[in-house]
């Protein structure tokens, strides 16, 4: 008859398994510490679990991905509870802390600052240049309801010139309403809408169509473009192995140019910039990155998938931490 699989995982669960004498089962659905896993170089990042279940997740870089990558992982975003959960490892053990990496994110700021007192700080590279892309976006989506716009006020202007008509030559002779078709068969509206990859990825990767279609979205609307250059003037002074002081000086002729697009969404990058420049310029001391987090998050989510969602928190918790702790 083969054996069933809900009773192969129970048996797993309940028999198999340590799961039931887990250290950490009490607590799990709270939180995970792993003290023997803090490293000179930690990455603080946030995963959805199930349910809208946000979970704060520790990472040590050293373990790339593997066992011992896991230091903590606490429910909540909020940087007193966070704080409370990782301040239970002996001080000694966060003071060794060299470096932590996090997004923009002022919660996970705090709680750096909190519990690893010895720590750089380090903005991730990669979230402070998606606040010039978000920028960017919002730019063309405001230039996609000009052109939507227009094309309604075509279509409109055309229906009102078929009524006006007298007779069904003259009908005739005015024909259907058609679209404008740029150089490349797409209308402007599609142009705008297939436009938003394109601009979300650096040049040296459009393929020939992309640059085509980037090429007409330029023409339509040279703005765009201007911040589209900018944006990758920003990936050029990351990429740059430059020392902090120069990259300082980098950084300030680079908001100049910034201020003067005159455009309220930059004017707000600029001013996150500014409010976050000592830990953004912290980059360039060893060029760390949050990139770890971001793929052990994508191996949380792989694992989630082959659950088929997390029904049961704890047992999901103590998987992960025979993967990774």
């Amino acid at each position: 008859n083969g054996l069933n699989g809900q009773t192969l995982r129970k048996q797993y669960k309940e028999k198999i398994s340590n799961y039931r004498n887990w250290e950490q089962l009490e607590h799990a659905q709270e939180y995970m510490l792993f003290p023997d896993n803090f490293g000179d170089d930690m990455s603080l990042d946030e995963t959805c679990l199930s349910n809208g279940e946000v979970y704060t997740i520790l990472t040590n870089k050293a373990a790339h991905g593997g066992k011992g990558t896991l230091a903590a992982m606490v429910r909540g975003v909020a940087s007193d509870t966070v704080s409370g959960i990782l301040t239970k490892v002996p001080r000694e053990i966060r003071r060794k802390i060299k470096t932590v990496t996090t997004d923009l994110s002022s919660a996970m700021m705090l709680t750096v600052r909190t519990v690893f007192p010895k720590a750089t700080l380090v903005n991730d590279r990669f979230h402070v240049q998606q606040l010039v892309t978000d920028a960017i976006d919002h730019m063309r989506i405001s230039f996609r309801w000009q052109v939507l716009d227009e094309e309604n006020k075509s279509i409109k202007e055309h229906r009102a010139k078929r009524k006006a008509a007298h007779t069904r030559a003259e009908k005739e002779l005015i024909g259907k309403w058609k679209p404008e078709l740029m150089e490349n068969g797409e209308t402007k509206p599609q142009i705008m809408a297939r436009s938003r990859h394109i601009i979300l990825m650096h040049k040296s990767k459009w393929n020939e169509q992309q640059q085509t279609r980037a090429a007409i979205l330029f023409k339509m609307f040279p703005k765009l473009e201007v911040a589209y250059n900018i944006y990758l003037e920003l990936v050029d002074i990351f990429n740059k192995k430059s020392k902090p002081a120069e990259a300082r000086l980098n950084l300030a002729r680079w908001y100049n140019k910034v201020e003067a697009i005159g455009d309220n969404d930059f004017s707000k990058v600029i001013e996150i910039f500014e409010n976050h420049n000592a830990t953004i310029i912290n980059y360039f001391q060893n060029r760390l990155t949050n990139a770890s987090a971001e793929s052990f998050n994508a191996k949380i989510k792989a694992l989630r998938t082959q659950f088929r969602g997390v029904g049961d928190i704890c047992f999901f918790m103590y998987r992960l931490a025979t993967l990774y702790s």
